[in-house]
């Protein structure tokens, strides 16, 4: 086991004070923590540059009253069945706080040394309307106007453009984050529209790392170990991906000489993520909490879901990604199972469950709706479905807490108006919340019916 101490020869092998903020990131929690402060701690003690993150938080003040006590550093603690390794980050900066730090974090934006702009905000941070528009009055609460005063003060001043990464688990996530961002400054600052296409990139990218919520028990098993409270901890699993498309507005950190992969497609990556991994990630949180369940490994344990997670990945998910040379599914889908099985993580699912209506539809409607254009059923998927709909009814509520979703009470509602027997052709039909390229057919829905009454 490796442990990295808070002073000596373990601190980070560049010099922090000598660096200038380079990244400006929206929702540093802790994935962004796990997964690109870590790329980019590495890359700049092999490549150098300057290439520090300035952490925005757009409500909780929490991970800054964390990290900046800290002077930003953490440890990293990446866990398996062999142990425990300790790592010492040292690429964030500081950490803001939107709703009180404008001015700052607005000069953050403009410095001319910040060429990319990075996200972790969750899908509903995007603030999108069920149609996928945007919404501009949560927009207006969120990272948009930021952007575009940033946008108009780099114009005004002869500033290059941004690179804007997105980094959450959004099909086709640069590409939609181009679209939001156009369709606000159209509403509100029209000006700036063309400068905004002609200077700045949003790339595809997809990410991959397990970072479940770090507990009092791992800090004080780090603080064990090293003889010092870290408030900051982050717990992840060994394995990490990095997938991002090569179209940057300018410089970047040298990702890819730590592990990233900088590629022409993410598409392909980006699927088997969001199909497989995710897809059978949100199967194991309502399948799992429905019976008994807390934490991802116990889940996978159960040998009647891990049959039914294998088939959703190889049997359903699979089939409808065109995977490029060298990607082999099945291999993926044995590895997926293998890190879903790690006892020491302690996965909770029921931060997997958390946002369902944000995340079901590139996990799972994708893939029924590629198979229901083949004349194919998903019953892995439609059985995971049913759990959904049960779990957004309460019917965990008593022991798992009150359904933690933007669309709670929208869904609530629509469960009392429609009952069992209405609520799938409510939610997912024509004219429906969450209608997508699948629609449920008579045959879908009596399908569904007794798994959702069951």
């Amino acid at each position: 086991m490796s442990v990295s101490h808070w002073g000596g020869d373990q601190t980070p092998a560049y010099d922090r004070a000598a660096k200038r903020v380079g990244i400006v990131h929206f929702g540093l929690g802790a994935f962004t923590r796990a997964h690109q402060a870590w790329y980019t701690d590495r890359a700049m003690a092999l490549a150098g540059g300057d290439w520090m993150i300035a952490g925005v938080s757009l409500r909780s003040p929490d991970v800054g009253d964390q990290l900046n006590p800290q002077d930003g550093l953490y440890m990293l603690a990446e866990k398996s069945g062999s142990g425990t390794r300790l790592q010492q980050i040292g690429s964030v900066a500081e950490v803001l706080l939107a709703t009180r730090q404008r001015a700052s974090i607005a000069i953050m934006l403009i410095a001319p040394s910040t060429h990319m702009v990075t996200f972790t905000v969750t899908e509903k941070g995007y603030c999108r309307r069920p149609d996928g528009s945007l919404d501009l009055d949560l927009a207006e609460g969120g990272f948009y106007p930021l952007l575009a005063d940033a946008f108009a003060r780099r114009k005004a001043a002869g500033i290059g453009g941004l690179t804007l990464l997105s980094c959450d688990n959004l099909a086709d996530n640069g590409r939609q984050l181009h679209r939001l961002i156009t369709a606000y400054l159209v509403a509100r600052a029209p000006d700036l529209v063309d400068w905004f296409h002609t200077q700045c990139r949003c790339p595809n990218s997809m990410v991959d790392r397990i970072v479940p919520a770090t507990t009092d028990t791992d800090r004080a098993e780090a603080a064990a170990l090293t003889g010092l409270r870290d408030e900051g901890l982050v717990v992840t699993e060994p394995f990490s991906q990095w997938v991002i498309e090569d179209d940057f507005a300018g410089p970047r950190p040298a990702w890819d000489q730590v592990g990233a992969q900088i590629v022409a497609d993410v598409a392909p990556y980006e699927m088997a993520k969001l199909r497989m991994l995710n897809g059978a990630h949100s199967a194991l949180a309502y399948l799992g909490l429905a019976r008994g369940y807390a934490y991802v490994h116990q889940a996978v344990g159960d040998p009647d879901l891990a049959d039914l997670v294998r088939r959703l990945m190889l049997d359903e998910a699979a089939p409808t990604i065109p995977a490029p040379p060298g990607m082999d599914l099945a291999a993926y889908a044995v590895a997926l199972l293998a890190r879903f099985a790690n006892p020491a993580l302690n996965h909770r699912l029921i931060q997997i469950a958390m946002d369902g209506s944000q995340k079901i539809p590139q996990r799972w409607l994708a893939t029924l709706a590629a198979h229901q254009a083949r004349g194919r059923a998903c019953p892995a998927i439609r059985a995971a479905l049913a759990a959904w709909l049960r779990h957004v009814r309460g019917d965990n509520g008593a022991h798992w807490g009150a359904v933690d979703d933007p669309m709670a009470a929208d869904l609530a509602a629509l469960w009392a108006q429609h009952g069992p027997g209405g609520i799938v052709a409510a939610l997912f039909g024509a004219g429906g919340p969450l209608a997508s390229d699948w629609t449920p057919t008579p045959e879908d829905i009596a399908a569904l019916q007794p798994e959702i009454t069951a």
